[in-house]
This record gives structure tokens, C-alpha cells and sequence, in this order.
């Protein structure tokens, strides 16, 4: 698993008029529930930069008043105009204590269909998925090896352990192999060509 280790400043002092002082600091304050108490800090945007601007799972080691906590990141929020980082929220991880955590979900093998010359298109990014700490990964995997030209590899097709539970409804796609204008009219002639050549039969 990927980890980033992170270091926090404990914070003492809360309340909107304390969260923006410390954002004219240049910090970004934080709070991370999900143990025995939630425990406010605030962080550098260089401390957390490659845990928000990626497309990877990763897990975080948040080390505050001396004490470190694995966790993941929950959500952030951003300000409207200058797209900084205002405020983030961090889950701890406690062992034996089900999470449910977005995981990336990635292709395994060659198309067929690319192949051919189709190009494989993604809708779905990530999955949601409910499983113990203990068992998390950071991806999971779909074999693209059988894909053929306009077809479809779904959700039930994502390779997962049993200890892993895949939340997303099993029907919905994760990507299709989209066919080329190119081939569309080519197919589209060749069929005209067959049907001129019965009728003049």
C-alpha cells in the first residue's frame, strides 16, 4: 500500500475566526474522527499535496502531538475562486472496524477490440468498497484480454478478494471499447454493397 506520512500541528483553538487565522498562516485546518475522539491539526499544503492532487489510493500516516494514526483521506474542500485547499477531513482506521473507501480501478491485458483499431473508453474511475483495514488495496483490477469492438466490461467482471465487497451496482460499465468513425463507415458500406448485390441478384 501506498503510504504518505504526514505531520500535524495540534490545534488548541477552534471556531471559524481560529480556522482562518491559521489559514492566513498558510495552513490548512484538519479534522480526523472515526477513533476514540475527533482530533483537530492543521497541515502544510506541501505536507498534503500527494495525497489530494492524485488519481492513487493512498493511506496516511498522521503523526499529531506525537502520536501517529493510520487514515485515509475523506474529503476536502477547496475555495471557490483560488481553488486552495480550505479544510480536510481524515478517517482513522481502526482495526476490525469496516471502512468504505473509493478504490481505483484499473485494466489488465490487450483488448481485442483496440486492437482492431477501437478505442477503449473508461466511465468508471473508481468503486466503492466496504472492507476491514486490514484488507485494504489500492486498486483493483478488470481483464480486458476477451474485449471486443463496442463492447462492455462491468462492474461484477472487477477482480476482488472475498474480503472485499464491492458496493457499486454489478451491471453498471466500467468501459467499452468505442468503434472509430472510420470502421462505422466502412462497416456501413460494405452493408450497402451486400444489399445492392442481392437486389440485383
Amino acid at each position: 500500500m501506498n503510504t504518505v506520512a504526514i505531520s500535524g500541528e495540534l490545534r488548541s483553538e477552534l471556531g471559524k475566526k481560529h480556522s482562518k487565522a491559521a489559514r492566513n498562516e498558510g495552513k490548512i485546518p484538519c479534522v480526523m474522527y472515526g477513533g476514540e475522539q475527533n482530533i483537530h491539526f492543521t497541515v502544510t499544503p506541501n505536507d498534503i499535496k500527494s495525497m489530494v492532487y492524485t488519481a492513487d489510493f493512498k493511506l496516511a500516516d498522521v503523526t499529531v502531538d506525537g502520536n501517529t494514526y493510520k487514515a485515509i483521506l475523506k474529503s476536502y474542500t477547496m475555495h471557490p475562486v483560488t481553488d486552495e485547499l480550505t479544510h480536510i477531513d481524515f478517517l482513522q482506521l481502526v482495526d476490525g472496524q469496516p471502512v468504505k473507501v473509493d478504490i481505483p480501478v484499473r485494466f489488465k491485458g490487450e483488448s481485442p477490440g483496440v486492437k482492431l483499431g477501437g478505442k477503449l473508453m473508461q466511465s468508471l474511475r473508481r468503486v466503492t468498497v466496504k472492507t476491514l483495514p486490514e484488507h485494504l488495496v489500492d486498486e483493483l483490477f478488470l481483464d480486458v484480454s476477451e474485449l471486443e469492438l463496442g463492447n462492455a466490461v462491468r462492474v461484477r467482471e472487477i477482480e476482488a478478494p472475498d474480503t472485499i465487497q464491492i458496493m457499486n451496482d454489478g451491471a453498471i460499465p466500467v468501459a467499452i471499447v468505442e468503434v472509430p468513425r472510420s470502421l462505422r463507415s466502412a462497416a456501413s458500406a460494405a452493408a450497402k454493397e451486400e444489399v445492392g448485390e442481392a437486389a440485383a441478384e
